[in-house]
């Protein structure tokens, strides 16, 4: 072997934006290799082709646990095991508590999750439950859980992990830095789905650093909220993408401009009413030029099995419903021919297989282990 073969391994999001990160360099960095997911271009779906769109998904699933909470959950968990924390603490349709409890496995802490009793896929809860989380079902919503972790933080030695804490968007506005520094420039056009709308706001954060001179923000009062947003903002700038925010139709808070009690959707991940981003949220819609849009359970399996069956791309329902608000909008010419566009797939498939099962439509064949009949089913069912 080479000795003086400097080697190139990625080692995770941290080690690779260092100089952007809030963390310190000679301290415990908690990893799982997070990041570096591919920016896979859109090239077989129909109404793309005929408004010369190029349309890309950041498919956020192929990071460690399968979502793009482990963007923000490297910097929360490293942050609070420099800070001498033994244990974290989350509310979560699903995603954050699988991410939570291996970044927590992966630290040596303790990770107690509280999700709402038989509303969170089974993959997700599999995956919190074998990497030896403490479950707590509550008989309740995820916003019930997020105001308990609130309460419990205060009487209990927890860090929360929560999109509340401002290290889990440290780590998430990473996935713009990745989608700049591949295509060379920022998109015209950024769709997320959005729930606790954490998401969105980190990748505004991502966006403006990197269009901003060296990486730092140039400050100004905000305008645009009276000042209840918690981050800086920069002149407008064309080098920065409009935000899309697109939300379920039983889960839109901001498309009723209020908060919803009871949220539902097919959409797990999003089924959020009481977005803990709220007035962030509003403000990178605004300050992008961008909108909220809301996408019916129907056009969000739609686009699921669209990904699937058109481009080989398997993500949840809740990750489609990005790109179902960017296919509607380019139908109907909001984003305009020759618009260069990202949606952000936020999870994998295999989270919800049931989901993806129910509404598949290739179905299983059962025959006898004979040639003829393995022939037969193949020849009746060549395209």
């Amino acid at each position: 072997m080479n000795e003086s073969v400097t080697s190139t391994r990625y080692t995770g999001l941290i080690k690779n934006y260092l100089n952007r990160l809030p963390i310190d360099p000679n301290g415990k960095i908690i990893s799982l290799g997070e990041g570096h997911t591919p920016l896979i271009q859109c090239n077989n779906i129909n109404i793309v082709q005929e408004k010369n769109i190029k349309l890309y998904v950041k498919f956020e699933g192929l990071n460690p646990t399968g979502s793009f909470k482990d963007r923000g959950m490297t910097v929360a968990v490293t942050k609070a095991v420099q800070e001498g924390s033994k244990a974290i603490i989350c509310a979560s349709t699903g995603n954050t508590s699988a991410s939570a409890a291996a970044y927590a496995s992966r630290a040596g802490i303790a990770a107690f999750v509280l999700i709402p009793d038989g509303k969170i896929a089974m993959g997700k809860l599999a995956q919190a439950m074998i990497h030896g989380a403490v479950v707590i079902q509550i008989r309740g919503n995820f916003d019930d859980g997020m105001r308990l972790v609130k309460e419990v933080a205060q009487h209990a030695p927890v860090d929360i992990v929560n999109s509340i804490n401002p290290y889990r968007l440290q780590g998430q506005k990473t996935a713009s830095f990745e989608i700049v520094d591949e295509l060379g420039h920022a998109p015209d056009f950024h769709c997320l789905p959005v729930g606790n709308a954490g998401n969105i706001t980190a990748h505004w954060i991502g966006y403006t650093e990197y269009a901003s001179e060296n990486g730092a923000l140039q400050t100004q009062a905000c305008n645009l909220c009276a000042g209840n947003c918690n981050f800086n903002h920069v002149a407008k700038s064309s080098s920065r993408p409009k935000m899309l925010g697109y939300q379920a139709a039983g889960s839109a808070p901001f498309l009723r401009g209020a908060m919803v009690d009871n949220p539902e959707t097919v959409a797990t991940a999003i089924r959020i009413g009481h977005p803990q981003s709220w007035d962030n949220a509003w403000c990178v819609s605004k300050e992008s030029g961008g909108w909220f849009d809301e996408c019916t359970d129907e056009e969000i399996l739609a686009a699921q099995r669209l990904l699937a069956n058109e481009e080989g791309v398997f993500c949840e329902p809740a990750s489609a419903t990005s790109v179902a608000g960017a296919l509607r909008d380019v139908e109907n010419g909001k984003i305009p021919a020759g618009s260069s566009v990202v949606c952000t797939l936020t999870g994998h498939g295999l989270k919800d297989p049931d989901t993806a099962i129910k509404q598949a439509t290739s179905k299983m064949i059962t025959i006898d282990a004979n040639l003829d009949d393995v022939k037969n089913a193949i020849l009746s069912n060549m395209p």
